[in-house]
């Protein structure tokens, strides 16, 4: 008896081939840092691709930018395109200490820069930058993660992964990492260092500001102090909605049980300057928290990359230096990488990470003042200098790069001896 012989069919799986796109520079984040870098860059003639791990918009702390932030959004030609979303102008910034005001006016800076800027909702002005950019040329993967970075001298393959699994790779000449939070890098390579900064905390919303007025100047950010060491952010956005945050050590937020909207309504309520406006206010969002923020890095830059804006160090709500020293830092890169890209001799010592640190610097100097009181001193004292106010106003615009400014050059002593001097004049006036 014959045999029967079934015929069978072989399938075989294909082979998972890694594709590899060609750039000369990937930029990692399409927040303000990365999408500056990227447009700056992109217009030298130079190819870029930026991979956000994100999808758009996303929220994100940060809604107070400073003037010296639009020089480089003016470089990267963003200006026009934010304009006509409408955001709120900010001219100044507003301290508030139970009966006592101290006003900033941005124009009279020590400083000749830019005398304005915007009050911005995150999500909105990120996406904004991120679409533009992408309007010039330069694609955006969102939902797409790196996942491993291996460098061949200043020539680098990076290996990427979007929501579905899919892998693939980019070749580039120089990486800018413009991440934030992600710190992608730093993680990678174990760069990351912590912050001599206390570690504090903030609970914050979006708020329906039906009782705002114009006498609540909505053109400026009000920080009001709350007790030694607790403040709160007011910043006012021009759809009719405030943003309102309390900042302070984790201890703060213990004295007050229940739920996140609980706390919150409750500490609005202890707060005289609150209590009245935002007394059950309708919220966007439930109340959130964010804390143990502060982290810095060894060194911001390598052989094929550098690291820009909350990558660097990312300080303390207060001043709003974060989206500044994002856009900064990055504008300052993009011209470098295109030096380096030129094949031109780049001292990233000298010509990054120092001035980069001179800005961090200044500004630490600062939200350590505020959070230690000496500001209160200062920004609370009768008969003020209205050029020693000036040259402060000048940092409080981010102009922490001007050493013509003798409180951004003597940043580390010329507070304190400020604030002994006032302390002594009120002592003598008293005797």
């Amino acid at each position: 008896m014959q045999k029967k012989i079934e015929a069978t069919t072989i399938t075989t799986k294909p082979y998972n081939v890694m594709t590899t796109e060609k750039v000369d520079v990937l930029v990692i984040g399409a927040g303000p840092a990365g999408t500056v870098a990227a447009s700056i860059i992109h217009q030298a003639g130079y190819t870029v691709k930026i991979v956000e791990k994100l999808k758009f918009p996303r929220f994100v702390i940060g809604e107070s930018l400073l003037p010296r932030s639009m020089e480089a959004l003016e470089e990267a030609k963003f200006i026009d395109a934010i304009k006509e979303k409408g955001f709120q102008e900010k001219f100044g910034a507003k301290f508030v200490k139970g009966n006592s005001v101290c006003d900033f006016t941005f124009k009279e800076q020590h400083t000749q820069g830019w005398t304005w800027t915007w009050q911005v909702t995150r999500a909105d002005f990120d996406k904004t930058l991120a679409d533009t950019v992408e309007k010039m040329g330069v694609p955006v993967s969102y939902e797409t993660t790196v996942t491993d970075i291996k460098f061949n001298g200043s020539d680098s393959v990076t290996t990427v992964e979007d929501l579905q699994g899919n892998k693939h790779e980019i070749a580039a000449k120089f990486i800018v990492d413009g991440s934030g939070y992600g710190r992608v890098i730093p993680r990678l390579f174990n760069l990351e260092r912590a912050s001599n900064l206390q570690p504090r905390k903030a609970l914050f919303a979006h708020t329906v500001d039906v009782r705002r007025s114009m006498a609540d100047e909505p053109n400026r950010i009000t920080a009001v102090v709350h007790k030694p060491g607790v403040w709160i952010w007011i910043i006012p956005f021009s759809t009719g909605v405030t943003s309102v945050g309390f900042v302070g050590d984790p201890s703060f937020f213990a004295e007050y049980p229940g739920t996140p909207e609980e706390q919150y309504r409750a500490m609005l309520e202890a707060e005289p300057y609150t209590r009245e406006r935002f007394r059950g206010v309708d919220m966007v969002f439930e109340p959130r928290i964010l804390e143990s923020w502060s982290a810095t890095t060894d060194k911001f830059y390598g052989d094929g990359f550098v690291l820009t804006g909350n990558v660097t160090e990312f300080l303390d709500p207060i001043f709003s230096s974060g989206v500044t020293l994002a856009c900064v830092s990055a504008q300052t890169a993009a011209k470098l990488v295109i030096r380096k890209l030129k094949g031109e001799a780049v001292d990233w010592e000298k010509e990054y990470m120092e001035p980069t640190m001179q800005g961090v610097n200044t500004f630490r100097s600062y939200v350590m003042a505020w959070y230690e009181g000496t500001l209160d001193t200062i920004f609370f004292s009768k008969d003020q200098d209205p050029l020693i106010k000036n040259q402060i106003c000048s940092v409080l615009a981010g102009y922490v790069w001007d050493e013509t400014n003798l409180y951004v050059k003597n940043h580390n002593t010329a507070l304190k001896r400020l604030a002994r001097t006032i302390e002594l004049t009120q002592i003598l006036k008293q005797e």
